[in-house]
């Protein structure tokens, strides 16, 4: 197998990736989001129906099509994060970080020692990787990538200390969290000025410390404001939702007069 491109330098280039996420628990159906123009897949074992049985086959899917394969823990599952990459995730993602000891938790197992306490046995990374064992150990702690999520007025007051944290590749935004959480009533409002401000200031200061910044996009429009707001990269709606968008569309199109 060839080996698989570095993720960390795809997303130095200049045109920014086109990510998908997945929420159901089908390998297939990643494979088929990559081979239909998706450079990476997100699968999602926080509120999607992927579990640890079944997200290694997808993480193999997504890196046997030629695409980069990211995951989202479950919240304070820290150690689920190395058993992803493990089975060859190249970003782990972890929600609700509040603090720069949230952080370091997270990152102290995304790495291998000296500068963490990642437990070596990447068996199906390697394979994937097309290096030998000994490369990856040694490139791992560069090329795969621990992300923390900003979701909170915590993790935003917070932010400065959690990107000086060692060990952590970068920041994602969850905007609908992020919005609820700065709500005085608790209402979710993308289109409200402190959510656009808070996330440019996200952005700003995540780019500032050279770490990758990306943001949850639940469509063409929000990808191009989080983009223009200087994201690293915005992911593209769900696997379920562009499920559904098509369906209607083509049962419109059917239906329609002309």
């Amino acid at each position: 197998m060839m080996e698989h491109p570095s993720l960390r330098a795809a997303l130095a280039a200049a045109r920014p990736l086109r990510v998908g996420w997945a929420c159901l628990p089908d390998p297939l159906a990643t494979e088929t989001m990559v081979r239909a123009g998706f450079e990476a897949v997100l699968i999602d074992l926080q509120h999607g129906v992927i579990d640890m049985g079944t997200a290694p086959a997808m993480l193999s899917a997504i890196r046997a099509a030629g695409g980069y394969a990211l995951a989202r823990i479950p919240v304070g599952e820290y150690q689920s994060a190395s058993r992803l990459l493990d089975w060859g995730a190249e970003m782990a993602v972890a929600p609700m970080i509040e603090t720069a000891d949230d952080a370091r938790a997270f990152a102290s197992l995304m790495k291998y020692p000296p500068h963490g306490l990642r437990s070596y046995g990447p068996a199906r990374a390697v394979q994937l990787s097309g290096l030998s064992a000994d490369a990856y150990r040694t490139s791992a702690n560069g090329s795969t990538l621990a992300i923390v999520m900003i979701e909170t007025r915590s993790a935003l007051a917070n932010l400065d200390a959690i990107l000086a944290v060692p060990g952590i590749d970068g920041v994602f935004v969850g905007p609908y969290d992020l919005s609820i959480a700065l709500s005085p009533d608790g209402e979710p409002g993308l289109d409200r000025s402190d959510t656009i401000a808070a996330m440019e200031r996200v952005a700003r200061q995540t780019k500032a410390a050279g770490k990758v910044c990306g943001a949850f996009g639940a469509n063409a429009a929000l990808v191009r404001r989080y983009l223009g707001l200087g994201f690293t990269f915005a992911t593209l709606s769900t696997d379920m939702d562009l499920i559904a968008s098509a369906t209607k569309a083509a049962i419109a199109e059917v239906e329609s007069d002309g």
